[in-house]
C-alpha cells in the first residue's frame, strides 16, 4: 500500500515538473534591453552582459537573476 501510494506521488511530482517547467522561456527583446540599460552608467556593458544573459538562457543554460526587493 504504501509502495503504491510513494509511485503514484513520484510520477504525480514527476509529470507536474515537466509540464509546468516544459521548455517555456522568455528572453528579453533587444529593445527591452536597450532600454533598460540606458539608466546605466555603463550602458555597453550592460547590454552585453544583458545579451550574453539572453544567448545562455535560450541555450537552456542556468542564469543568475538578481532579486531587487520593493521599496514603499
Amino acid at each position: 500500500m504504501k509502495l503504491a501510494l510513494r509511485l503514484g506521488l513520484n510520477l504525480f511530482l514527476l509529470l507536474f515538473g515537466l509540464f509546468t517547467l516544459g521548455d517555456k522561456s522568455f528572453s528579453l527583446s533587444d529593445y527591452q534591453i536597450k532600454r533598460i540599460c540606458k539608466k546605466e552608467k555603463k550602458e555597453s556593458t550592460c547590454i552585453k552582459n544583458l545579451k550574453d544573459k539572453k544567448i545562455n538562457l535560450q541555450k537552456g543554460k542556468l542564469i543568475e537573476i538578481p532579486v531587487i526587493p520593493y521599496k514603499r
